[in-house]
């Protein structure tokens, strides 16, 4: 099955409790679409970069099985720059800064190859954007995945219910899904998202796991508790990627389908975390991701004993 990832590829400096780098690569479709290589090839990608994005890190993507032929290439231009912060806990983070270059006119063009995807992942970025890429495509999708932040929600939130509402997935955190309900309580922000028109949604509580909601049913996923947390940068595109590949790999979208890709993403993303940016997710095994998965499922295995007076 074939699947289409569109998103930022970028360039991230990081800072978290255990050290810092300069530029090193990163965006959202860059950790999509590396995620997703583990289960399903080719993955074609949508993107813009500058012409400061060396070559070297295309060919990374290639050799992962990564089709760049959608990535257009501005050469006078810088590509997409995010600079961030990392406090002790490592769930809040500053940014530093931030210069959108070549996103902050980013007109996507789908190339005629790219138009019998079945599968399609839109990264964050501006809701416009992602819903242009719906409306460029000659078919729709089987599925339809969607990943936002609350950044869209504080200047474009009627442009992003208007893309929600063509979307079949929708992939947030517990803040961003209380911001966008006006609901605390996340089993009512579910119900309420719902109606603007995913059958699906995902909410993700970073260390404390993620739900997945349908319209009747709820299944939650644990965190793996990590030693080290290296840095976060990225989990949740990977979680996304991981989670669309497994999918497509499948081609199943029930709901059990989708707890076991819940898993698979989650597995992916904890290995995202353990060093800086793509580095531990570039060349894992088949092997590595089997026995992650499986702690996962060790996790949440047992037996129900009814006592008996």
């Amino acid at each position: 099955m074939s699947l289409l990832v569109v998103g930022s590829m970028a360039f991230d400096a990081l800072e978290t409790p255990f050290g810092k780098t300069d530029k090193i690569i990163g965006g959202a479709a860059t950790y999509a679409s590396l995620s997703a290589s583990y289960f399903v090839n080719p993955i074609n990608v949508v993107s813009v970069v500058g012409g400061d994005f060396d070559q070297e890190h295309i060919r990374l993507m290639h050799q992962r099985g990564v089709n760049t032929d959608g990535v257009q290439v501005k050469e006078n231009e810088k590509s997409f720059f995010w600079s961030g912060r990392y406090f002790n806990d490592m769930n809040s983070r500053e940014t530093l800064v931030t210069e959108l270059n070549v996103l902050a006119d980013f007109d996507p063009v789908v190339p005629t190859s790219y138009q019998s995807c079945e599968y399609l992942m839109l990264g964050n970025l501006a809701p416009q954007v992602q819903r242009t890429v719906i409306e460029r495509l000659q078919q729709r999708p089987k599925l339809i995945i969607m990943d936002t932040m609350n950044f869209w929600m504080d200047i474009a939130l009627d442009e992003l219910k208007q893309t929600i509402a063509l979307v079949d997935v929708l992939s947030i955190n517990d803040e961003e899904a209380r911001q966008l309900s006006g609901d605390y309580s996340l089993a009512k922000a579910a119900k309420k998202i719902m109606a603007m028109g995913p059958k699906f949604l995902i909410i993700k509580k970073g260390e404390h796991g993620a739900l997945l909601f349908s319209e009747e049913k709820v299944f939650f996923a644990p965190a793996l508790p990590l030693e080290e947390v290296f840095d976060p940068t990225g989990a949740g595109d990977t979680f996304a990627g991981g989670f669309a590949g497994y999918l497509a790999s499948t081609n199943d979208i029930s709901f059990e389908s989708m707890k076991r890709a819940v898993i698979h993403g989650s597995a992916l993303a904890s290995f995202c975390v353990e060093k800086f940016g793509t580095e531990r997710i570039i060349n894992l095994s088949q092997e590595e991701i089997k026995q992650r998965v499986q702690q996962f499922v060790n996790l949440v295995a047992f037996d129900t004993v009814l006592a008996q007076n």
